[in-house]
């Protein structure tokens, strides 16, 4: 191979000179909607640069405008997980005008403020798009992740970077660039975009697109970034957990100014406002030009202005406390009701679930949705034949909320021809003019309410009824129930096995591969390789993740076995507050009632399902196959809280009750609501209650409000 000769520095020069016109009119173009020069002009400024790094392949750089477009994934090969430094949390979504002031009352007593109504918040749509997280060093764009699970994200740099609007290169010249940035907002396709790239593909042959979120989520997730690159995605900014150089800033209204003068784009459809009402006023505004927006839209955002209030508020497991979600009001639909399929839950539960003709809510295709329980099918007056009308609750969920017309007379001549196909034993062909052959527990004949069966439709154990539900006792015999805490297991919630999903896990039920969840672990190579749709590299993708997986995190094994009262935040409280296994094993409901956040109801249902012989049974079967767990490291530093639990009582006076709980759970130790011989301290502020009696008779320390601050300050016991 002939080396290359050296680059001039007047090409050296050329080339850069091009590549920062170039990103300058990138951003002019689709940031600012401004641009100055036509795209004739521009197609010979991108050609210039491409011909000069054609012939000179070392000025070619990650940031250069034409590396927008990188090479596909290799065969098999998927994203790979990276940990958020900042996990993106959800945000409480509310309904009705009630639930937000009861929100931001929560935030007056957390403050311990007289008023709110004179604090600023940051107001912005609520778009129906997929999250990233773009992260710049220096001011180049060096990674991009989907939220994945609020804690990890996929790594879809190469995908991102086809984003049009969105600069790989910051804009120094208004202001100084951060050392580091982390910038989080909403991948979209808007509207009008949808319509021209679904006639291009109409023209093409290919399917339509149902809506825009839909096709923004397959868009992201494809392994070919010149793929990608066909789709109208643009980007817009909410947020950034992460800034690193100039001096922090006060507001979001600043941190979003400097966020616009580095290139990055915002819809330019939020708005700065003062007080609770004109939140609700922003609300209104927005969902009355709903239709009229660009983008897809199914709520307002509004967040506190105030920089360091959100730092004192902080955050739950799940939420953060400073912002919420309003969300419109759903758009309804009509169409028939053609069957109810009683289904069997991953707990034993019985549930109806609706199935209609197709209909499209909003963009997307609604086929089924589920009917909660027997009661609320008579509060409606369903009987299979209605006409009913149909709602994506919070645009996402598809439920049916009434009844626009009874059926009538004995029904269509091709009623029974009608039966979605899922619920046939066998063809209707097969069947020729008799009637359908459906499966146990469906209700499809016109006219007909729904009745609940007394046997388990999968498995014809007796069903037991306990109020208003109805539910299969048979829960480590009855396939539904192994099917879905198995998919639990693998699922996002648990183990993050995604080479496998529910499909994939029925067939092997179904093949006798399987017979409890921890059976994953003892599957082998060679017995998947013959299966249907299973070939040698998908079975050895899912051989390396059963691998990896096998060294399991405390907390993410314990939400992932489907214990009763038992999900992803009571999981981490249970992981922290327990040294290993044998420990919670050993538990007794006691001792769980001491976890603030785990009532009697649900403490007891945990102790009673580690006592079954079953549970027993499983563990020792995930380790033979060669699970072992990993235990949090302890908290370092120790502290006078550090593995210590304290309860509160009275009035604080220089600290809210919630704020004083989170200093205490930062610091490594436990807020209990009720004394015990376990309890090390009792906080005990004015006028306290019955709990500083009961604290003196089990001798616990008592700790003033002053006492409690200058522990917190000095770190002394």
């Amino acid at each position: 191979m002939t080396p290359e000769r050296k680059v001039s520095a007047s090409v050296q020069a050329r080339a850069a000179e091009l590549r920062q016109s170039i990103l300058r009119h990138d951003r002019l173009y689709y940031v600012e909607a401004a641009p100055e020069v036509s795209d004739q002009d521009y197609d010979l400024l991108f050609g210039e640069l491409l011909k000069l790094e054609e012939d000179h392949p070392t000025l070619v750089v990650p940031e250069s405008p034409t590396q927008r477009v990188g090479s596909a994934l290799s065969e098999g090969q998927g994203f790979t997980k990276v940990r958020h430094e900042v996990p993106m949390l959800s945000i409480a979504s509310l309904f009705e005008v009630e639930s937000v002031k009861e929100f931001v009352e929560k935030i007056q007593r957390f403050l311990g403020m007289e008023e709110v109504e004179s604090l600023f918040w940051s107001c912005e749509p609520k778009f129906d798009g997929v999250s990233a997280a773009l992260i710049y060093e220096d001011g180049v764009l060096v990674r991009g992740l989907t939220r994945g699970d609020g804690v990890e994200g996929e790594d879809v740099t190469a995908n991102l970077r086809t984003v049009r609007n969105l600069p790989l290169v910051l804009d120094g010249s208004k202001r100084e660039l951060p050392k580091l940035l982390e910038v989080r907002g909403e991948v979209l396709i808007a509207k009008a975009a949808l319509d021209i790239f679904n006639g291009d593909r109409r023209e093409r042959g290919e399917p339509q697109l149902a809506n825009p979120r839909n096709a923004t989520a397959g868009a992201i997730r494809r392994n070919d970034p010149v793929e990608v690159a066909r789709y109208p995605l643009e980007f817009h900014l909410y947020s950034a957990p992460r800034i690193v150089g100039p001096d922090p800033f006060e507001t979001h209204t600043e941190m979003v100014a400097a966020l616009r003068d580095w290139g990055l784009p915002d819809s330019g459809l939020g708005s700065r406002v003062k007080g609770l009402e004109a939140c609700l006023a922003y609300h209104r505004e927005m969902e009355g030009a709903r239709d009229d927006l660009p983008f897809e839209v199914d709520g307002v955002v509004c967040k506190l202005d105030s920089i360091a209030l959100r730092e004192r508020l902080g955050t739950t497991a799940r939420s953060t406390r400073w912002q919420y979600a309003q969300k419109f009001k759903a758009v309804l639909a009509v169409t028939t009701l053609r069957a109810i399929e009683v289904q069997v839950g991953v707990s034993g539960r019985l549930t109806p679930r609706a199935h209609l003709d197709p209909v499209t809510v909003m963009g997307v295709v609604v086929r089924h949705t589920t009917l909660h329980t027997a009661d609320h099918v008579a509060e409606l007056g369903l009987c299979v034949g209605d006409r009913v009308s149909l709602k994506r609750a919070g645009d996402v969920i598809p439920k049916i909320v009434g009844v626009e017309r009874k059926f009538k007379g004995k029904g269509p001549k091709d009623w029974n021809q009608r039966i979605p196909e899922s619920l046939l034993n066998t063809t209707l062909e097969e069947t020729g003019e008799a009637e359908p052959d459906v499966v146990p527990g469906v209700v499809w004949r016109y006219g007909e309410p729904l009745s609940m069966p007394s046997h388990c439709p999968a498995c014809g154990c007796e069903v037991e009824e306990s109020g208003k539900y109805f539910s299969c006792p048979n829960i480590y015999a009855c396939r539904p129930q192994l099917v879905g805490r198995t998919v639990v297991l693998a699922g996002r919630g648990g183990l993050e096995i995604d080479a496998i999903g529910e499909k994939l896990i029925v067939q092997l039920y179904r093949e006798g591969l399987l017979e409890d969840p921890a059976d994953l672990f003892h599957l082998r190579a060679e017995q998947l390789s013959g299966l249907d749709g299973w070939g040698e590299k998908s079975a050895a993708k899912l051989m390396d993740q059963l691998e990896e997986r096998r060294r399991a995190p405390f907390a993410k094994l314990l939400a992932g076995l489907s214990i009763p009262g038992l999900g992803e935040a009571t999981a981490r409280l249970l992981a922290r507050s327990f040294a290993d296994l044998d420990a919670l094993k050993a538990a007794e409901l006691s001792d769980l009632e001491q976890i603030d956040g785990i009532g009697p109801i649900d403490g007891a249902r945990i102790v009673e399902w580690f006592g079954r012989s079953e549970s027993v049974a499983l563990f020792e079967r995930l380790f033979e196959g060669g699970v072992t767990i990993e235990y949090s490291a302890p908290i370092e530093g120790g502290g006078p809280f550090d593995g210590r639990t304290v309860v509160f009582t009275g009035t604080l006076v220089g600290i809210t009750r919630a704020e004083a709980k989170k200093l205490v759970e930062d610091r490594g130790g436990r807020v209990s609501s009720s004394v015990s011989a376990k309890t090390d301290f009792l906080v005990q502020g004015g006028k306290p209650g019955s709990k500083a009696k009961k604290a003196q008779d089990k001798g616990v320390q008592v700790l003033l409000e002053e006492d409690f601050l200058g522990l917190l300050a000095d770190g002394s016991a």
